[in-house]
């Protein structure tokens, strides 16, 4: 409740309060006035009786207020007997001096307070009864032409006072209406209010998620960044010092161990890169095409195995992180063939497809059983499950077909986004 209701209510408190005694004043001064209305001495004694016992019910009535402050404005038995006993007081004191109505016209004010339902027409219409035979002469009216008057007066106080009561009602509907409105609105906003906590709560969460997620991928790409550039260069190296340590001659030896320092010098670039997130050392100066003719090319003179490149189709200028994990996955299907597959025939084929580039790497070497293939190797790589991983980071995905004793061919197919201008 707002404080203009509030003031509005405390107002009709008063009004209530201090309204019966204020008309029963004004009706007994102009009674007093009016003192040749009233005959024998008796009716003036009848009178000060009926105005004091008026006096005595009010006195009642509004000491009573502390107990009913917790009903409110609501209509109770007690309310409707001191509706009664006062409408009859008043019709006596009218019966007496007309002009008692003033305090009959009490019963204008409370009727919908005081009495529930129905019943509150019929006690309208008594109060109407009293004020109608006040207004057309006195009580009882004394001949034919005052009946009609008092008839007709009855009538339009009733009907007047339909009217107001019928508006009463109206209002009070609404007024229940716009109280059970601001109580489900409360509600509504309580219920809001804790769901924007609990939002709240949820979005504090799913933010320590987001970090631990981000801090659980980027070692995921630290991992197999460095899996895939320097695990490779120092096997590389290796591999080229052993031929160091078999060679015959000077000129064999120097020429291996100048591939082994230039491995290593790789490897030092991409671990560099690596730890930037940057693109591979073999993608700085060339599009993706070239750079995997180097590195087929160079795996090819590394290892010894015939190896083919082939470019199909258009030719486009890839986005950079399409390029960098098609590159890493060539680069880490190649090392695998190397490793593992003994096969002396490989093909690298890059073919740009409408909305896809594809990329083929196909050996001759034993072959594997895909479904016996673990998530990770026991040397610690990567292996199929991290090339899987990077195909499906750019929305992409990766197929593997391989059988002991017949060769292995991997595919990667992921979307074709062109490089930004």
């Amino acid at each position: 409740m707002t404080a203009a209701d509030t003031q509005i209510e405390r107002r009709w408190q008063q009004v209530h309060t201090w309204g019966p005694y204020g008309l029963l004043a004004i009706g007994a001064l102009l009674a007093a006035v009016s003192s040749e209305l009233i005959g024998a001495p008796g009716e003036w004694y009848a009178a000060g009786g009926l105005v004091l016992a008026a006096i005595v019910l009010q006195l009642w009535w509004n000491g009573t207020r502390s107990r009913r402050a917790g009903h409110g404005r609501i209509p109770s038995r007690a309310g409707t007997a001191y509706y009664v006993v006062r409408w009859a007081i008043a019709f006596a004191l009218t019966w007496i001096n007309p002009f008692f109505a003033f305090y009959a016209a009490t019963g204008y004010m409370d009727a919908d307070e005081l009495i529930p339902g129905m019943w509150r027409r019929l006690g309208l219409f008594a109060s109407a009864i009293t004020v109608a035979g006040a207004q057309s002469g006195g009580l009882p009216p004394k001949s034919v032409p005052q009946w009609i008057g008092f008839a007709g007066l009855l009538v339009a106080n009733s009907a007047l006072q339909t009217v107001v009561a019928h508006l009463t009602e109206q209002e009070e509907q609404r007024s229940h209406q716009r109280a059970e409105t601001i109580s489900e609105l409360e509600r509504t906003n309580t219920a809001l209010q804790q769901a924007l906590d609990e939002n709240a709560a949820l979005h504090a969460q799913l933010l320590v998620q987001a970090r631990e997620a981000g801090v659980a991928d980027e070692r995921r790409r630290l991992a197999a960044e460095i899996h895939d550039t320097i695990a490779q260069g120092l096997t590389g190296i290796i591999a080229q010092l052993q031929v160091v340590a078999n060679a015959p001659d000077l000129d064999i030896a120097r020429t291996h161990l100048d591939r082994a320092a230039g491995l290593a010098r790789h490897s030092l670039g991409e671990a560099r890169r690596s730890v930037q997130n940057l693109a591979p050392v073999a993608l700085e100066n060339d599009g993706l095409p070239d750079a995997l003719k180097n590195t087929v090319a160079e795996w090819g003179e590394r290892t010894g195995v015939r190896v083919e490149f082939t470019v199909a189709g258009p030719a486009e200028q890839l986005h950079d992180e399409v390029s960098a994990t098609l590159l890493r996955i060539a680069q880490e299907a190649l090392s695998n063939t190397a490793r593992h597959a003994r096969a002396t025939r490989a093909g690298v084929t890059l073919t740009f497809l409408g909305d896809e580039v594809i990329l083929d790497i196909r050996d001759d070497g034993r072959g594997f059983d895909p479904l016996a293939v673990r998530q990770r190797t026991g040397t610690g790589g990567f292996g199929l499950d991290g090339m899987r991983a990077r195909a499906e980071r750019i929305a992409g995905h990766l197929t593997v077909e391989s059988e002991p004793g017949h060769g292995t061919a991997l595919s990667a197919r992921v979307p074709l986004v062109r490089h930004d201008p």
